[in-house]
């Protein structure tokens, strides 16, 4: 099939191109940089320049191409600070509202069969159980600092599912690690981590699901190749809480145990949204595209692959690299 992906030189489009021509499928990536149109040929796929917010731009791009399938993977995340959390997103909301409308037009314009978008797992409902399936709602009250993210999240799922003249899918994707992640060798996370900067706030009850970002594009490619409209946890076997996950990574790294601080200082150290993650998330399942997509995680936990942090794999560190050893 001809495949379409807006973001193709992201995280997680970096991984995703190469397996996508691996699997037999002619990629036509877009970049808003003229830059990256090189990188783009070294993964695998036709490079295609249009800024994903000039609706135009995006309408002539889907239109010479004309795909079979959209996967959607705009994002561009500002430095991280948690007591501004949708300053940080403001852009990529920008990329989630009229970024996926342009994509929506442009492609039933042509006729997409499949429209694949991403989306996250963290919105979930903060009570009941601690591990959410994709029939468990989203949160009607999320942090007030995040309120502009959920509901650019909401947009995106709410406009694809809507979409009755393709196959809308939806993925909601766990926290991403590895190459080019936040929490990858180098990610401001894992530095965070490293300097005692990362905290367990309270008891550190917020459960989190994880995702390595290899495996995250291995199941976009089988929601492509396979996936039906509706909603898919993209997600490692083992949700952890915080009390958990934290302390194990900061020992993978050689890092000093994480330092323990009350709700209310933590609540004044990363605001609302730090304390919630940290004290009230839900993990969600991956048994559904486990099930449909025919999908496992080769990291089935993050307990093996936070060990992939303390190295750089010789083959994610190149483009040309990455996609040769896609291809191969």
């Amino acid at each position: 099939m001809k495949v379409f992906v807006a973001g193709a030189t992201g995280a997680i489009g970096r991984q995703l191109v190469p397996r996508l021509v691996e699997a037999g499928h002619e990629v036509h990536g877009m970049t808003r940089s003229a830059s990256k149109e090189q990188l783009l040929r070294d993964l695998g796929a036709v490079p295609v320049v249009a800024d994903a917010l000039d609706a135009d731009q995006v309408a002539e791009a889907v239109g010479r191409v004309q795909p079979d399938v959209i996967v959607h993977q705009l994002t561009s995340i500002g430095p991280m600070d948690l007591r501004h959390f949708d300053r940080a997103f403001a852009m990529t909301n920008r990329l989630r509202t009229e970024g996926t409308d342009h994509l929506l037009s442009a492609g039933q314009a042509v006729g997409v069969k499949r429209f694949v978008a991403q989306s996250f797992f963290a919105a979930y409902e903060r009570t009941g159980g601690p591990v959410k399936t994709e029939e468990d709602p989203f949160g009607p009250h999320p942090a007030k600092e995040m309120r502009e993210t959920v509901a650019a999240i909401r947009h995106v799922e709410d406009a694809v599912l809507a979409a009755t003249w393709t196959e809308g899918i939806v993925l909601r994707y766990g926290g991403f690690y590895g190459p080019h992640t936040s929490l990858g060798p180098d990610g401001d996370q894992t530095k965070a981590v490293r300097r005692r900067q990362f905290p367990v706030v309270g008891k550190g009850g917020g459960v989190w699901s994880f995702i390595h970002i290899g495996d995250a594009a291995e199941a976009t490619v089988a929601a492509v190749d396979r996936g039906r409209r509706g909603v898919y946890n993209i997600v490692d076997d083992e949700p952890a809480r915080v009390a958990e996950w934290l302390p194990t990574l900061a020992r993978t790294l050689g890092a000093k145990e994480p330092m323990h601080v009350p709700r209310f200082v933590g609540r004044l150290l990363t605001g609302e949204v730090g304390a919630v993650m940290m004290t009230e998330l839900r993990g969600a399942s991956n048994a559904k595209a486990k099930r449909e997509l025919g999908w496992s995680p080769a990291h089935p936990s993050w307990r093996q692959g936070f060990q992939g942090l303390t190295e750089t794999d010789p083959d994610d560190a190149r483009p040309d690299a990455a996609a040769a050893k896609g291809r191969r």
